[in-house]
């Protein structure tokens, strides 16, 4: 050993602390927001009702009985997810009531400190602090949001479902990336919205670069595959169900609950809302089919200037306004786009105005705002008679979707010009 190499190693310990003591101080943080916000949750005592849905049709599963008529807990729910799903969650009937709660908000926690580590690695964060830190400091802020703490109050999969998507926008060139997106698409069927995306964005990045294939081609095909494999699977083990899905469920918009529920935070939602009817009928098609042209253009975009942060979340945000349902807690995807602004500011051209647009999209998020308005319980319907005041305050997640969605296609519009006019 040479006279320098412990000199060396004592430098390296000494840079090291820093890093030690700020994962320290982040896991504390986490540790303490964590059982902070368990504490409330019980205070709050929680019915965790979609976790009784999945674990019912775990049990349907098992003693071999129709997955599309049951109805379980006192709101009668039906189950509206494809069969894989239910074979999915047929491990959960190997636990009492209790065990299985607990468990399902241990794995949602670490699911939350997973989506915030993805979400820093898609933002291309951090610069300066321990990944590790910057996730747990994260997390730890990000429990509190309202489709966070609705997720866990529900006990739903959203944040296992974003995990699996950005897992797979993370790993850009890996031969396996779209198997996240696959098994999500097999779960429910939103994700799919991604296949197309990447169908589109990787056939107009190969017209551009005259090629014939390209890893976003091969991600899409992946992700059909996989897709297609949970089909497949549901059909040999459920037969039944899996018909009955396909040819009837499937189409059945209605199926999840009333369209203007004040939770329904999608365009179609706004829309009975703003018409005051329960049945929007066809026109929300209208509004929808707009969005998803607009929000794929602008993904795709970003995606031909290798921009794969604002290409994933656009898509993200275009999928949730589209869809019939999107219900608050499946805006989860607020805390990648939270991380993603907050990463942006300050390599904005106006710093101030990055920092005021992060700190309002956080308070949106984090305010439970939509609640403020008169909202029923599945059988009362006030949102049928809401003002213009409470139909504004109750379409707070579709506006700062289409605002997300307005400041991507702006900056894509910019950097390409810019790009046409620069010298070269």
């Amino acid at each position: 050993m040479t006279a320098t190499q412990p000199r060396a190693a004592a430098e390296d310990a000494t840079r090291s602390l820093p890093a030690r003591r700020a994962v320290l101080v982040a896991a504390l943080a986490c540790l303490v927001s964590f059982t902070a916000f368990w504490a409330a949750q019980r205070a709050a005592h929680v019915s965790m009702i979609d976790l009784t849905v999945y674990r019912a049709e775990g049990w349907t599963v098992r003693k071999g009985g129709d997955l599309y008529a049951m109805r379980v807990t006192h709101a009668r729910l039906p189950n509206t997810y494809p069969p894989f799903a239910a074979l999915l969650f047929t491990p959960l009937t190997l636990l009492g009531t209790g065990a299985c709660r607990t468990a399902a908000t241990l794995l949602n926690l670490g699911l939350l400190v997973a989506l915030c580590h993805l979400s820093l690695r898609l933002a291309g964060l951090p610069r300066r602090l321990p990944p590790t830190a910057a996730a747990l400091g994260v997390a730890a802020a990000a429990v509190w949001c309202e489709p966070v703490w609705t997720t866990l109050r529900y006990g739903q999969v959203n944040l296992l479902l974003a995990v699996l998507v950005l897992w797979d926008f993370t790993r850009r060139g890996n031969r396996a990336a779209g198997i996240g997106i696959g098994v999500a698409a097999g779960i429910k069927l939103t994700p799919l919205l991604f296949v197309v995306f990447l169908a589109v964005g990787g056939a107009a990045v190969a017209w551009r670069r005259r090629e014939r294939w390209n890893p976003y081609l091969r991600q899409a095909a992946v992700a059909c595959v996989t897709f297609a494999a949970t089909v497949g699977l549901s059909a040999l083990v459920l037969p039944r169900d899996s018909g009955r899905f396909w040819t009837g469920v499937v189409f059945s918009a209605d199926r999840a609950g009333n369209a203007e529920d004040t939770a329904n935070q999608s365009l179609r939602g706004v829309l009975a809302r703003a018409l005051h009817t329960g049945d929007p009928g066809g026109w929300w098609l209208l509004p929808a089919v707009l969005a998803a042209c607009a929000g794929l253009a602008v993904a795709t975009a970003h995606l031909r200037a290798g921009e794969h942060a604002w290409a994933a979340l656009s898509c993200a945000v275009t999928g949730l306004l589209v869809s019939p349902i999107s219900w608050s807690h499946h805006w989860v995807w607020a805390v990648p786009l939270a991380v993603f602004l907050a990463g942006r500011a300050p390599r904005a051209r106006r710093p101030a105005l990055g920092w005021g647009g992060t700190a309002l999209y956080g308070l949106l998020f984090c305010s439970y705002a939509l609640w403020l308005t008169p909202h029923g319980d599945g059988v009362s319907r006030p949102e049928l008679h809401q003002s213009a005041a409470q139909m504004a305050l109750s379409a707070v997640y579709p506006a700062a979707g289409a605002a997300f969605l307005c400041l991507a296609a702006a900056i894509a519009w910019r950097d390409r010009r810019e790009r046409a006019t620069a010298p070269g």
